[in-house]
């Protein structure tokens, strides 16, 4: 079968309190697409906890603008630790997700009257998107990429998730390893910043945006839309692993989830890598409402990538209706107003 990588599922984010985290996200940035809540035992992760079967409650919401959406994840039996210190910008592993948005002035005055912590200035570019960065009320950093793709035409101040900040110990390295395992092989920008005090950003650092060409895409290729992952990689420190001493699942950024199809062959690229599976689900894994095989990979500096093939999903639960992507052609992507069917989980109001 073919390798497609449809592009950015979602992102999973460790917190303290799922409901509060999607109410946030739903209210104020239009992640009001509730395609499931599950509470299970994650038995197969036990390499990344310690060994430990640990329980834990996930939600997963999207934005119907365009883009992937977030795995809000919170363990049940132990309270989840925060880094040892705070993030400094290009600290190894996911340092921000990026969030697409037509208008960032509006919503750059959005979140100033919302008196978000950490709101930078817009940072205007004729050579990459223009963005500017804050922090959500659980600590999470968020870069607001001006980016104009749409799959729907909801009413929303911005889209879904359309990549992520990645901080690298070598950057030839890891353009390496997302160019052949997952297909970003156009380089959008590439550059030396020195910066003295600008939010977020200090010292110095490359900064490579990489590209997917996507000549094909399949499933939930449409919904998910073009794609950026930006790498960072500090100049004048060595930089200290966000994740260290610490569990997946615990608080922040945990992992970046892509939509695929032909886990097989990417499998055995994975291999010829030197980068094999850490943990695969092999069959059909069964997460509440939907289904489908998922698999992890280390990016070379250790940071989780989540592969995700998707077998089913529900459309209306309540008269058991769900769809099969298992035996469809891989290389079509679903008509628009099938995908459009999960709005059916639109939550209006905080649960």
């Amino acid at each position: 079968m073919v390798e497609i990588i449809n592009g950015i599922q979602q992102i999973g984010i460790g917190v303290l309190d799922t409901k509060r985290v999607f109410n946030w996200y739903r209210k104020h940035l239009g992640f009001d697409i509730l395609v499931f809540k599950d509470e299970a035992v994650a038995s197969l992760m036990t390499k990344y906890t310690n060994g430990k079967k640990e329980k834990r409650e996930a939600y997963l919401s999207l934005n119907m603008v365009g883009g992937g959406g977030l795995e809000i994840w919170q363990f049940k039996d132990r309270v989840p630790l925060p880094p040892e210190r705070p993030i400094v910008f290009g600290d190894v592993g996911i340092n921000a997700m990026k969030i697409r948005c037509k208008n960032l002035l509006k919503m750059h005055g959005y979140l100033k009257a919302l008196k978000v912590d950490h709101l930078s200035e817009l940072c205007i570019s004729t050579r990459y998107n223009s963005y500017f960065y804050f922090e959500d009320p659980f600590g999470n950093r968020v870069q607001m990429v001006e980016e104009s793709y749409t799959f729907s035409t909801k009413v929303s101040r911005n889209g879904g998730v359309m990549g992520a900040v990645i901080g690298v110990s070598h950057m030839s390295r890891s353009i390496e390893f997302y160019k052949r395992l997952l297909d970003y092989s156009e380089v959008l920008y590439d550059s030396i910043h020195n910066h003295e005090s600008e939010e977020f950003q200090t010292g110095s650092y490359r900064k490579v945006i990489l590209g997917q060409k996507r000549k094909t895409i399949g499933g939930f290729g449409d919904l998910l839309g073009p794609t950026q992952l930006e790498l960072i990689q500090v100049l004048d420190r060595t930089p200290v692993k966000i994740y260290k001493n610490r569990l997946w699942g615990d608080l922040g950024y945990m992992h970046l989830c892509f939509d695929v199809q032909g886990m097989d062959g990417i499998r055995d690229k994975a291999e010829k890598m030197d980068h094999a599976f850490t943990v695969d689900s092999a069959n059909s894994f069964d997460m509440g409402d939907a289904a489908g095989r998922f698999c992890y990979v280390e990016d070379p500096d250790e940071t989780l990538i989540e592969l995700v093939e998707t077998h089913k999903v529900p459309i209306l639960k309540c008269l058991g209706v769900f769809l099969n992507l298992k035996n469809r052609n891989p290389t079509k992507t679903l008509p628009r107003w099938l995908v459009r069917s999960l709005s059916f989980h639109r939550v209006s109001k905080d649960l």
